[in-house]
C-alpha cells in the first residue's frame, strides 16, 4: 500500500494515462505513429523537478506536464492533448485504486479461508450462546465463526461490486461535453487502460460511486470489530474460553506481570472507530458546485490512501490473530455449568407443553424453579426432578433428555451446509 501511493506511483499513474490518451490519439490519426512511438519511448518524469516547476505554477498537473515535455522533443504537443486534468487525475486514480483493491481483495479471501478452517475445526466444539451478555442455550464456537465466515462472504460480493464501479476511466473535457476530445477517445484509452468508460460525467467522475467504495470499507472494518469484540469478551477472566495468543516474553502491563490483554482486537476497535470517520467527508464530497470544484480533492488524498491502507492492515492483523488464536474447549463446556443448568429452562418448559400443559401453565411452573436455583445457588435440573408436578406428566428419560446439550447442536450440520463448509 505504501507503494500503491507513493508519489511516485501517483506520477507514475498519471504518465499511464497520458500515454495511453496518445495510443488513443493515434488510432483516431491524429497523433502520428512516429511522434507516438518517440512517447512511448521517452516520455519519463522526475519528482524533483515537478516539485521545483509547481513551486512557481502551484498546480501540480501543469508541473507534471511541463516536466514530462522536457524529457521529448516536438512530440511533447501532444502530451495533454485536448484534455483537462481530472480526466487524467480521476483516471488515474481509479488505477492506483484497483491496484490497492486486489491487494485488499486477497486479504479478504486470505481471512475467509482462516475462518473456513477453524468453523470446521471447531463444529462440534460446545459453548454457551448468551444474550444481553448472559447465558442463554448451548452452541458451538464452530457456528460462532460460520457466521463470521459468511459475513466476509458478503463482505466479498459486496466490495468486488463497488470496486468493480470505480474501475472507470473519463476522458470527457473540461465540463464533461467531450467539446475537444470524441468519446472515441475515451473509449480506446479506457481499452488500454483496463478501465470502464464512465457513462456519463461532469469534468469529474461522479462521487457517488467513492462514497459508497468507502462505505463499504468502513464496512468490513466495522466487522472486523464485531469480531474482535467477541474475543476481547471471550477472553475475559471470568470466561477465558479464547485467548489472543501470548508469546515468550510478551509482556502485557508494565505494573502486573500477570496481564494477558486482548491488545490487537483492541487495536482493531479503534481503527474501525477512524475508518468510520472516514465515511462523512466521502458522503460531503459527492456534492460538489456544478460541474467540479475541488473541495473533494483534498479530502480524497487523506481518506483513499488511509482507508485503503488501514483495511490491508486490519485484515492481516486479525487473520493473524485468528491463525494464532488459543481456544479453550474444556472452559467452554465447563462454563455451561455455571448457571446451575439453567440453560436448558426452555427444553423442560417445551417438553410440558408436548406433555399437555398450556404455554403459561409451564411457564408458571418453570420460572419459579428457575429463580430458586438462581437465588440459592442449586442445581436446577435437582429442583425439576424434585417437584411432583414435573414428574407426574415427564419421566426420568424425559427430564434427561431435556437437560441434554446435544439436542441444541443437532441441526449444526444443516447450518453448515447452508454455508457451503459441508
Amino acid at each position: 500500500m505504501e507503494q500503491i501511493w507513493s508519489l511516485k506511483n501517483q506520477y507514475q499513474t498519471w504518465l499511464t494515462v497520458e500515454i495511453a490518451i496518445d495510443k488513443a490519439w493515434n488510432q483516431l490519426g491524429v497523433v502520428p505513429d512516429s511522434d507516438l512511438a518517440l512517447i512511448e519511448a521517452n516520455a519519463k518524469f522526475d519528482t524533483d523537478r515537478i516539485a521545483e516547476i509547481e513551486a512557481t505554477t502551484h498546480h501540480d498537473v501543469v508541473a507534471f506536464t511541463r516536466d514530462v515535455s522536457e524529457s521529448l522533443g516536438d512530440e511533447s504537443r501532444w502530451i495533454h492533448y485536448g484534455v483537462t486534468s481530472t480526466d487524467v487525475v480521476d483516471t488515474a486514480q481509479a488505477l492506483r485504486l484497483a491496484q490497492a483493491n486486489d491487494v485488499i481483495a486477497n486479504d479478504l479471501q486470505e481471512l475467509l479461508t482462516t475462518l473456513k478452517r477453524l468453523a470446521l475445526k471447531y463444529k462440534d466444539t460446545v459453548m454457551i450462546g448468551r444474550t444481553h451478555g448472559v447465558q442463554a442455550e448451548p452452541t458451538t464456537f464452530g457456528l460462532k465463526v460460520a457466521r463470521w465466515y459468511s459475513e466476509i462472504n458478503r463482505h466479498i460480493n459486496r466490495f468486488a461490486t463497488v470496486a468493480a464501479d470505480l474501475k472507470s476511466g473519463k476522458i470527457s473535457g473540461a465540463v464533461g461535453t467531450y467539446a475537444n476530445v470524441p468519446p472515441e477517445l475515451e473509449e480506446l484509452t479506457c481499452q488500454f487502460l483496463g478501465l470502464q468508460a464512465q457513462e456519463i460525467s461532469s469534468q469529474v467522475l461522479p462521487r457517488d460511486l467513492h462514497a459508497a467504495y468507502i462505505a463499504e470499507l468502513a464496512l468490513i472494518g466495522t466487522s472486523l470489530e464485531e469480531f474482535a469484540t467477541e474475543i476481547r469478551s471471550l477472553q475475559r477472566s471470568e470466561i477465558h474460553e479464547v485467548e489472543e495468543h501470548f508469546n515468550p516474553g510478551q509482556k502485557g502491563s508494565s505494573a502486573m506481570p500477570h496481564k494477558r490483554n486482548p491488545i490487537s482486537s483492541e487495536n482493531i476497535t479503534g481503527l474501525a472507530r477512524v475508518l468510520r470517520g472516514y465515511i462523512t467527508p466521502a458522503y460531503e464530497d459527492v456534492s460538489l458546485w456544478h460541474e467540479r470544484d475541488i473541495s473533494h480533492s483534498s479530502a480524497e488524498r487523506i481518506i483513499l490512501a488511509d482507508s485503503t491502507t488501514l483495511v490491508d492492515y486490519m485484515l492481516n492483523r486479525f487473520n493473524r490473530v485468528l491463525t494464532n488464536l488459543d481456544v479453550f474447549p474444556e472452559t467452554m463446556e465447563a462454563n455451561l455449568d455455571k448457571t446451575y443448568g439453567l440453560i436448558y429452562s426452555q427444553r423442560v418448559l417445551l417438553k410440558l407443553i408436548d406433555a399437555g400443559l398450556t404455554r403459561e401453565a409451564a411457564y408458571d411452573l418453570v420460572q419459579p424453579l428457575t429463580a430458586q436455583a438462581w437465588d440459592q445457588h442449586v442445581q436446577f435440573r435437582e429442583l425439576v426432578e424434585n417437584n411432583s408436578e414435573i414428574t407426574n406428566v415427564l419421566s426420568a428419560a424425559d427430564i434427561a433428555d431435556a437437560f441434554d446439550f446435544h439436542y441444541h447442536l443437532r441441526h449444526v450440520d444443516d447450518i453448515y451446509r447452508r454455508l457451503g463448509l459441508l
